[in-house]
């Protein structure tokens, strides 16, 4: 069930909820069949691999920024092609050398939050029996590998005409392996840093700073006029700073609860659900409704997870719903 759960979540926060592929388009065989294998897919590779080296969220945060540039440099190319269908004006602000470069920093943090750490952190969430667990067995994980690249490769053939340099799509790739060398060394604790636990609500406030800060950077900024390295440093620095917050906040992670987890998962949505129903306000009713689905199932959970927190601390036995 947590296999499921995961392989769906993530695609369908990262195209459905985010408006890359309403419902009527997600709910096709082309889209069941290679959205679903590439989110759900990297999203299970992630987790195990968390697993199975014995890391913590710092290695999925890093292994989700090199999804990103799987998904969005190697198998799509949008990083490159100043052409891409959804990149706008970061086709020409900010392209150097071949790169879309404040496209590029955008969707790389997008990618980490959506499509990897939020689906992970909510089946974690609503499946507590099943966090840190094996979820696939040795054999399958390659099978599943295996499946990820052949749809990777795919996608690399069919997505778009536009082909960058060799040089482009190697340093992608060898970013990617450096990428998942440093998340395979990095320490299950890296962080010492001591805090307060905060209540649930600052760390709402965190995730829809993030959820919305990146979007909103990445494409208001760069009307202003400003120097696209601008624009990438606020980008960079946001990230970093809601991430020291989270990590102060509750105390390194050992601290917070289900709770302040699901508050965190939930801003960082918020911004994309209230753009959803902006959609809706626009004639676009499968997104509004994908928009109040989404946001019945917060609540459920907050419901549920807040019970559970309050059995816990009060020594009742928690039984499994």
């Amino acid at each position: 069930m947590a296999i499921l759960a995961l392989y769906f979540l993530s695609p369908v926060i990262g195209e459905m909820v985010s408006g890359s592929s309403p419902p009527s388009e997600f709910f096709t065989v082309f889209g069941l069949l290679v959205l679903p294998l590439l989110y759900g897919g990297g999203a299970l590779i992630i987790r195990e691999l968390s697993v199975i080296w014995g890391k913590g969220w710092a290695s999925i945060l890093i292994m989700g920024l090199a999804y990103g540039i799987i998904e969005e440099g190697l198998m799509v190319r949008s990083f490159f092609d100043p052409g891409w269908v959804d990149i706008g004006a970061l086709g020409e602000y900010g392209r150097f050398l071949g790169v879309n470069w404040v496209w590029t920093v955008m969707l790389t943090l997008f990618h980490c939050m959506f499509s990897i750490a939020v689906p992970i952190l909510l089946v974690n969430i609503a499946m507590p029996d099943q966090a840190g667990k094996r979820w696939i067995s040795d054999r399958w994980l390659k099978r599943l590998g295996a499946a990820f690249i052949v749809n990777v490769i795919v996608g690399f053939l069919l997505f778009t005409r536009y082909s960058p340099g060799p040089l482009e799509c190697s340093v992608a790739a060898i970013m990617v392996i450096s990428l998942f060398a440093i998340a395979h060394e990095i320490p299950a604790h890296p962080f010492r840093i001591g805090g307060r636990l905060e209540r649930p609500r600052r760390f709402f406030s965190i995730g829809l700073l993030l959820g919305s800060g990146i979007l909103l950077i990445g494409w208001v900024v760069p009307s202003t006029g400003v120097h696209p390295i601008v624009t990438i440093i606020m980008e960079a620095v946001l990230a970093i700073l809601c991430l020291l917050a989270a990590i102060r906040w509750s105390d390194a992670g050992r601290a917070w609860d289900d709770r302040h987890k699901l508050a965190l998962a939930a801003g960082a949505l918020s911004f994309l659900l209230f753009m959803d129903l902006i959609l809706l306000s626009q004639m676009m009713f499968e997104m509004g409704v994908v928009a109040l689905l989404v946001a019945i199932g917060l609540l459920v959970m907050w419901h549920k997870v807040s019970r559970r927190e309050r059995t816990a601390k009060a020594g009742i036995p928690v039984v499994n719903q």
